[in-house]
């Protein structure tokens, strides 16, 4: 049972988009896009409590030892930060469509490509509508089945995590990060 310190839905079951998503700014608590620092320390205690908990047989190594293991295991760039990226590879991410997100705008002249492709009223944002259209063909290129309300669940979640300012929609430098 989660007491009030742990975070939402780290019992390590599946996670929907939106639970990922709780979790990411549970332990960004500074915003920054990475778990670092006091918060990586924080990340790690409540994932080996959870373990503990789920009755996963812990060995008896330091914190420290501990750390810097699991950090060698999924920290893929070596930066000493967890990434979104990296945590969608440790946590059970249902679909793990964030990873698909990523993949498919991976440098900058496939994201200006999708950009155009998908801001379809040539608006300079988009819409909570062509999102979706992009999600949909994405999850296809994937080879993911998805229905119509986890697509406007993924849709949803994209626009809590890089809509910034709130207004439904994405801007280029929203859409970049």
């Amino acid at each position: 049972m989660a007491g009030p310190q742990q975070a939402p839905h780290l019992h390590l079951a599946e996670l929907t988009a939106s639970q990922f998503l709780d979790i990411w700014r549970h332990f960004d608590a500074d915003g920054n896009g990475y778990i670092e620092g006091k918060e990586l320390e924080n990340f790690f205690q409540e994932l080996e409590s959870a373990r503990k908990g789920a009755g996963v047989d812990l060995k008896k190594d330091n914190l420290g030892d501990k750390m810097k293991e699991f950090m060698h295991k999924y920290d893929k760039n070596a930066d000493g930060k967890i990434e979104m990226a990296e945590l969608a590879q440790i946590l059970p991410t249902e679909e793990n469509f964030l990873l698909c997100f990523r993949q498919h705008v991976g440098s900058s002249s496939e994201f200006m490509e999708a950009w155009r492709r998908y801001d379809t009223d040539r608006s300079g944002y988009i819409e909570a509508n062509e999102l979706k259209g992009f999600l949909s063909d994405l999850l296809k290129k994937a080879n993911r089945p998805y229905d119509e309300p986890k697509l406007q669940e993924y849709t949803q979640t994209i626009l809590r995590m890089f809509d910034m300012n709130g207004d439904g929609k994405l801007g280029l430098s929203e859409m970049s990060r």
